[in-house]
């Protein structure tokens, strides 16, 4: 109770209410796309996936109001008060001590410090300050029903994303969920490349599911939202697809090589399952 006590009283400084005007604005709506283009890009014929491996925050989860007020707390306490919405966003997918290296050049003693403050207040009042995507609650009982295997792939801590996962209620749909070890971001293991690592994870435990080597490099696809999950399946040789309701852009998931993006889980259905 004390610890909750003492975070509310550092949210409640003289910048609060403009953090939570920040929260506000920082959630994506979701947007048509303009009557000329098509609402799904398609640079290759998708064929039809018996399994797939999907990202978390900006897939499954609209998870920005938890996320970016906890990255702010975390970061006031290394001396940075970042208001600044599209930099806050930047920190939903990729891990935590990552960015906070490439966009503040942080000492390695500020990124423990921020980190551990980050989980202070993510783990007691952020991590189910989300919400599942409109259209996954039709889209996995349905790919289920049909047969396909599904699989969470995530950067996100592994109790954290098995959390999230059970509080939507999604758990009975995947056969696998796997995400970071929990002290990645502290021990300095959380590089770039850990979506790659974390799908080849996710593949391993599909092996042991059952499935060939072979059969999961030719039938799985990898969806997501950022350039970082289409660079892991790239570098684990899978297809991907890019989704534009989340946290990343059309030209970012078109720049990294995404072999097919769709701007609504709609469309994301008719691509997965080949709705007409």
């Amino acid at each position: 109770m004390a610890a909750a006590a003492a975070i509310d009283s550092r949210l409640t400084a003289a910048d609060n209410d403009h953090n939570l005007q920040l929260l506000n604005s920082s959630t994506p709506q979701p947007t048509s796309p303009p009557a000329h283009q098509p609402t799904i890009s398609r640079k290759v014929i998708m064929k039809s996936y018996p399994i797939f491996l999907f990202d978390l925050d900006g897939t499954i989860s609209e998870s920005a109001p938890g996320i970016v007020k906890a990255v702010q707390y975390g970061l006031s306490f290394a001396g940075i008060h970042e208001k600044d919405p599209e930099k806050l966003q930047s920190f939903i997918g990729p891990p935590l001590n990552v960015q906070m290296k490439k966009l503040y050049h942080m000492s390695d003693e500020n990124i423990v410090t921020a980190v551990n403050r980050f989980r202070e207040l993510y783990e007691t009042k952020g991590i189910l300050d989300c919400r599942p995507y409109a259209g996954l609650d039709v889209l996995l009982p349905k790919a289920v029903k049909e047969g396909r295997t599904l699989a969470v792939a995530s950067s996100k801590p592994e109790p954290f994303v098995k959390e999230i996962i059970s509080h939507f209620g999604f758990d009975s749909y995947f056969s696998v969920i796997c995400g970071s070890d929990i002290g990645d971001e502290l021990k300095k293991r959380a590089t770039r490349d850990q979506k790659a690592r974390i799908i080849r994870k996710a593949l391993s435990l599909l092996e042991k599911k059952g499935f060939s080597p072979s059969f999961l490099a030719s039938n799985t696809v990898m969806i997501g939202d950022t350039f970082y999950d289409i660079d892991g399946a790239k570098e684990n040789h899978l297809p991907s697809i890019g989704v534009t309701y989340g946290y990343g852009s059309r030209e970012e998931l078109e720049k990294a090589g995404a072999d097919a993006i769709a701007s609504s889980v709609e469309e994301l259905q008719a691509l997965l399952l080949q709705d007409k």
